[in-house]
């Protein structure tokens, strides 16, 4: 086994041996604690050396085809659901800024 790439975390390195693994790719993970009771740090990908030619164009397709995804046509933003989220947070925080002005005043008068 040779390796392939080191990625931020165990979830992270889980997805990578997903998606090679659904081309036919064998790989195995190294470090992080992947299967310790503390999954945490950086894990090393390796992949067998026959398959690293392989492996690494997948990656280079996936990369490529990810860049031109956030450049839809359909006038929506990509990260837009998540800036509702916090618009809605900002409104609600709002509103209850102005309840309690409201009820200041209505004591205070």
């Amino acid at each position: 086994m040779v390796p392939l790439a080191k990625v931020p975390s165990g979830f992270h390195a889980r997805v990578l041996a997903a998606r090679l693994g659904s081309e036919g790719v064998v790989t195995q993970l190294r470090g992080g604690g992947v299967d310790g009771p503390y999954p945490m740090g950086a894990v090393e990908v390796l992949v067998d050396e026959p398959d690293l030619a392989l492996a690494r164009e997948l990656l280079l397709v996936d990369e490529v085809e990810s860049a031109f995804d956030d450049d839809d046509d359909d006038g929506i933003d990509a990260d837009g659901p998540g800036r509702v989220v916090q618009v809605s947070l900002w409104l609600a925080l709002l509103l209850v800024l102005a309840l309690v002005v409201q009820a200041y005043v209505s004591t205070v008068a």
